[in-house]
C-alpha cells in the first residue's frame, strides 16, 4: 500500500507515524509520502518522522516532496490535512465574528463558514491531481475541517471520499476506559453532522450502557462538554463538545471575549513542537503533541485504512452520504454516523428516529452547509451572504451584512472571485 499524506508537514503528522509504527503488522504500508508546500515545515516534520519510523524498525519506503504528482502517483489513498492560512487564519476565524456578537470558532459559525470558503476550491483541486495520477480505485480520506462541507464537495465533484473526524473515537476511548474494556468491545449510536452530534448509545458487547452512564456520572460527563448536567438529563443523551457552541453560545461568546484564542495557544505549542522536531536526538512522538488536539486521530485512520483493505469488519464512524439514513436530508447530505466498508464502500447503518429537537436544529445546520458549499464552490457575495444568514447562530439580517463584510476582508486573499 501506497499512502500519501498531503499537508504532510502539520505538526499533528508524528501523531500518525505513531500510530503507523504501532500498528505495523496489522497495517502494512510499502510506501508512506508526506507532501506540503511548506519546505521548512517539510524538512523538519519529514525529518522526525524519517527517525521515529527508523527506531520503530517499520520498513516502509518513505520520502518527502512539495511536488503533489510526484507524491499521489500510484497511491493507494491519500489523507489531507489541511489548514489553509495557518494558526493566522484560525486567529482571525476565532476573533472578527466578535463584533457582530457572535462566537468565534474555526469550523462552527462565521468563522466556520470562512474556513469553507477557503479551503474548498484548494482541496478540490489536490483530488483532481489524485483522480489524474492516483491509483484508479484510490480512497480520498478527507480530515480537513469543516470536515462535513469539505467531503460533501469531494462527493459532489464525484471523487472517492470519505470524512473523518476524531470526536466519535475520542468518546468510545473513554468508555472503553472506565468499563475496563478494550475499544473494539464498544460501539457507539453517534449521530448528526460533522461537529454537530450526539452520541444517543453506548454499547458495551452489545448492551446499551448510556443510561447508566448519564445517571451514574452526569456531573462528570456535563463536565467533560462543558454543558450544564440539566441538559444532559433533559436530552437523555451525550452532544459533543461542539454543540456547546449552540446549547451555551451566550456563555461562550463571554469567554471568548476575556481570554485569548485557542489560534494563540496552538502556535506556542506548534512552535515547541518544531523546535524538538529540529532536533537530530527526538525519535519517538512527543508528549507535547497531546495538547496540539487531535487526540486519537492515528487510531481513527489507521482503523478507516484497515477497513479500506478488508481487514475489519467493525463498524468506524465516518461522514459519508446520507442516502435515506436520515429521512429529512436530502440523499446527498453528508451525514456522520457508524458506517461498516461493504464491497469497496462505506454502508451507514440504520438510525433510530430522532426527536424533535435534534432532527430541528440538523436541518438548520445541514441547510447552512449546503448554501456555505454554494458559495465556496461558485464564489460571490450573495451567496456568502445567504449562506451566513441561514447558519442557526446568526439569523438576523443586519448581524449577517455585518459578518459577510468582516469575513470577505480578513479573507480577502484567499478568495479568488473577490
Amino acid at each position: 500500500m501506497k499512502l500519501a499524506i498531503v499537508g504532510g508537514g502539520s505538526t499533528y503528522t508524528p501523531e500518525l507515524i505513531d500510530g503507523f509504527i504501532r500498528l505495523q503488522a496489522e497495517l502494512p504500508i510499502e510506501e508512506l509520502v508526506l507532501v506540503d508546500t511548506d519546505p521548512s515545515r517539510l524538512e523538519l516534520v519529514g525529518g522526525v518522522a524519517k527517525r521515529m519510523l527508523e527506531r520503530g524498525g517499520h520498513p516502509t519506503r518513505f520520502s518527502t516532496t512539495d511536488d503533489l504528482v510526484t507524491g499521489v502517483a500510484g497511491a493507494d489513498a491519500v489523507l489531507i490535512q489541511l489548514r489553509i492560512g495557518g494558526q493566522d487564519a484560525r486567529d482571525q476565524d476565532e476573533t472578527w465574528p466578535h463584533d457582530a456578537g457572535c462566537i468565534g470558532q474555526e469550523t462552527t459559525g462565521p468563522g466556520g463558514l470562512a474556513k469553507a470558503l477557503r479551503t474548498v476550491p484548494v482541496v478540490l483541486r489536490i483530488a483532481e491531481t489524485v483522480r489524474a495520477h492516483a491509483k484508479p480505485d484510490a480512497w480520498i480520506i478527507d480530515f480537513t475541517n469543516p470536515v462535513g462541507i469539505v467531503t460533501r464537495a469531494l462527493l459532489q465533484a464525484g471523487h472517492r471520499a470519505v470524512g473523518l473526524c476524531n470526536v466519535a473515537i475520542g468518546f468510545q476511548r473513554r468508555f472503553a476506559a472506565e468499563a475496563g474494556v478494550s475499544p473494539d468491545r464498544v460501539a457507539l449510536a453517534h449521530v448528526g453532522l460533522n461537529h454537530l452530534t450526539w452520541e444517543r448509545g453506548v454499547f458495551i458487547d452489545g448492551v446499551d450502557t448510556l443510561p447508566q452512564a448519564v445517571q451514574g456520572n452526569l456531573q462528570e460527563l456535563a463536565d467533560d462538554v462543558q454543558l450544564a448536567p440539566a441538559l444532559l438529563a433533559q436530552l437523555g443523551v451525550i452532544p459533543s463538545y461542539y454543540l456547546r457552541y449552540y446549547y451555551a453560545h451566550d456563555e461562550v461568546l463571554h469567554e471568548q471575549l476575556h481570554k485569548s484564542t485557542r489560534a494563540h495557544e496552538v502556535r506556542a505549542i506548534e512552535q515547541e513542537l518544531l523546535a524538538l522536531y529540529a532536533d537530530s536526538s527526538v525519535d519517538t512522538k512527543p508528549e507535547i503533541l497531546e495538547k496540539r488536539g487531535g487526540a486519537y486521530y492515528s487510531e481513527a485512520a489507521i482503523e478507516l485504512l484497515l477497513a479500506i483493505r478488508g481487514g475489519s469488519e467493525l463498524p468506524r464512524v465516518v461522514n459519508l452520504r446520507n442516502d435515506g439514513v436520515l429521512p429529512f436530508l436530502p440523499d446527498d447530505h453528508v451525514i456522520e454516523v457508524p458506517a461498516r466498508y461493504v464491497d469497496g464502500r462505506f454502508v451507514a447503518e440504520r438510525v433510530a428516529p430522532l426527536p424533535d429537537d435534534i432532527r430541528g436544529l440538523i436541518s438548520a445546520v445541514a441547510g447552512y452547509e449546503r448554501l456555505a458549499l454554494d458559495a465556496a464552490v461558485n464564489g460571490g457575495r450573495d451567496r456568502v451572504l445567504r449562506a451566513m444568514r441561514s447558519h442557526p447562530l446568526v439569523v438576523q439580517h443586519d448581524r449577517a451584512e455585518k459578518l459577510t463584510d468582516l469575513l470577505m476582508a480578513a479573507n480577502s486573499r484567499f478568495l479568488e472571485w473577490a
